[in-house]
């Protein structure tokens, strides 16, 4: 059950702010005293206070459905199908002091149906589907001064098998022309993760009377039945730890008139529990175990964006990134999108980007693993592939608003096929909705 889907309304969110100017990454420089210092109001300091006031909604919808036939549930072998429905709702609120303060509020809903989920049992009675909710909140003030920001946020998402807290802290430093930006995003997320395993390993996990059968429920859980209408138990698995720390830095320079560049680099830790225990892996003497991976995973990924203004009618985005880890996958992506303004309210984003890694250490397809092996997975996110993602995108901002209607001032809609060399393929379509 490969959960790409998880992914959906993130690429929505991204290709929408895509249509926008180039978005920078938060930062960590020293603060300026001036954050700090308190303000008296009997004092005449210039200080003119604003209520909070609502910017800007965003609303974007996205359906996504993939199909292959290397599913990490039953070994490297069998249906990937997923449909997922996405929702997200963003508010973006600010009031002005002595400085500009910004309040980001997402609501995200996924709602999933995966077909290899059902063979998590062997009865095929496992979960076909589920739901993921996903709040944010963000916290932005700039300085009025020198234009530099200090932020912090806080993330939560909830699943069936998944539970998922993590928080944010991030700042901004400008040049003194303002021609340039470093920044900088120090993340942490702390997972945990539902036990489910295979129904054929569960009675070693928890051992029951002669003649209980066991079943998985839709909630992930086990039954344990004593059959001939006896009364059922349900016996909650063990939940497990996962914890990520990021720290993003990058820097921004416009060049000249047409020409801005950014460079980018993550340094991402991992720990706990990165296995998940319903994939299968299968040994070349076809007896079935648990995927084991290492309990860290150290990844560097490195990138850089060119944006170029080609005329007035004519934006070219390019992106390149090189990726490493110490699991060794290596990968190398490259990005292009041309976006063209058909009129002043009107422009189409063709893009095409291509992807190409390495297959981990601890990845073989099916039946190929040896017992002896310390580690083991047959999960195709791992493997070697190459893949292709394109499409395009249609943006309209009409002066009088969309429809007509003043506040409704923006509409974008973006399609997207992907393909892989390993036989997976998905298409991805969103609406983004804006309002002011």
């Amino acid at each position: 059950m490969k959960k790409v889907y998880l992914s959906v309304l993130g690429f929505a969110l991204i290709c929408r702010m895509s249509a926008h100017a180039q978005t920078k990454q938060d930062t960590l420089p020293r603060l300026p005293a001036s954050y700090f210092k308190p303000v008296s109001l009997q004092e005449d300091t210039g200080y003119n206070a604003r209520a909070l006031k609502l910017d800007e909604v965003n609303l974007v919808s996205s359906y996504y459905n993939q199909d292959g036939n290397h599913s990490a549930v039953t070994g490297g072998i069998g249906t990937e199908k997923v449909n997922d429905f996405s929702n997200g709702l963003d508010l973006h609120f600010s009031w002005q002091g002595n400085n500009k303060n910004t309040l980001n509020f997402g609501l995200g809903y996924d709602h999933h149906t995966s077909a290899s989920s059902a063979y998590v049992t062997t009865t095929g009675l496992g979960k076909k589907d589920g739901t993921r909710i996903y709040p944010s909140l963000d916290w932005t003030v700039e300085n009025a001064k020198t234009g530099n920001t200090f932020g912090l946020g806080g993330y939560y998402s909830n699943e069936y098998n998944y539970k998922s807290l993590g928080g944010d802290m991030h700042f901004s430093l400008k040049t003194h022309d303002k021609n340039g930006e470093f920044s900088a995003k120090f993340q942490a997320y702390w997972d945990k993760v539902t036990m489910i395993y295979p129904s054929e390993f569960i009675q070693s996990i928890t051992p029951a009377p002669a003649g209980t059968t066991y079943i998985t429920t839709a909630s992930g859980n086990i039954v344990l039945s004593s059959g001939g209408g006896g009364r059922t138990k349900e016996v909650s698995l063990a939940t497990s730890p996962r914890n990520t720390y990021t720290a993003a830095f990058a820097y921004s320079q416009i060049i000249n008139s047409r020409l801005t560049v950014m460079v980018l680099g993550d340094v991402v830790k991992q720990t706990g529990y990165l296995s998940l225990p319903f994939h299968r892996v299968y040994f070349t003497n076809k007896k079935d175990t648990i995927e084991k991976l290492p309990a860290s995973r150290f990844k560097v990924p490195i990138g850089l964006r060119l944006n170029y203004f080609a005329g007035d009618n004519i934006i070219l985005r390019t992106y390149y990134r090189y990726f490493t880890d110490d699991w060794g996958v290596q990968a190398h992506t490259a990005n292009l999108e041309l976006a063209y303004k058909i009129s002043p309210f009107f422009s189409i984003s063709p893009f095409y980007r291509y992807y190409t890694q390495t297959a981990s250490k601890y990845f073989e397809p099916y039946a190929t693993h040896a017992a002896t092996d310390a580690y083991y997975t047959s999960n195709f996110e791992y493997a070697k592939f190459q893949s292709s993602f394109y499409g395009a995108g249609f943006r309209i901002v009409p002066p009088a608003g969309v429809l007509g209607m003043q506040h409704f001032h923006e509409l974008e809609l973006r399609y997207g096929h992907y393909t892989q060399t390993t036989g997976l393929s998905s298409d991805v379509v969103s609406l983004s909705l804006g309002f002011k």
